[in-house]
């Protein structure tokens, strides 16, 4: 085995080790992205329902089962979101 064969061998498990890497690095941003995304809007959510009910006290009660419904929808495609990103950090 030649001085070549050892550098090219070197080189190709580099690469390989780099993208291992990236691979964790963009799971990890992904996961992270879909749960600051999703409190962002549960927060934005909230605080809709909140200046409604001060509009009108009498809807209170639809207002809040909305409100409690969307944050679930929200909260469930952020999970989806985590995931997929742990699905492409832990795929080998």
């Amino acid at each position: 085995m030649g001085q070549d064969d050892v550098q090219a061998h070197e080189i190709a498990v580099a690469k390989a080790n780099a993208g291992n890497a990236l691979k964790g690095l963009g799971g990890g941003l992904a996961a992270g992205l879909a749960v600051i995304g999703a409190g962002i809007g549960i927060g934005r959510i909230g605080g809709g329902a909140v200046e409604s009910i001060a509009r009108q006290p009498e809807m209170a009660g639809p207002i809040g089962t909305n409100m409690i419904i969307t944050a679930a929808l929200v909260e469930g495609a952020a999970l989806f979101a985590v995931v997929v990103g742990m699905l492409g950090i832990l795929q080998a």
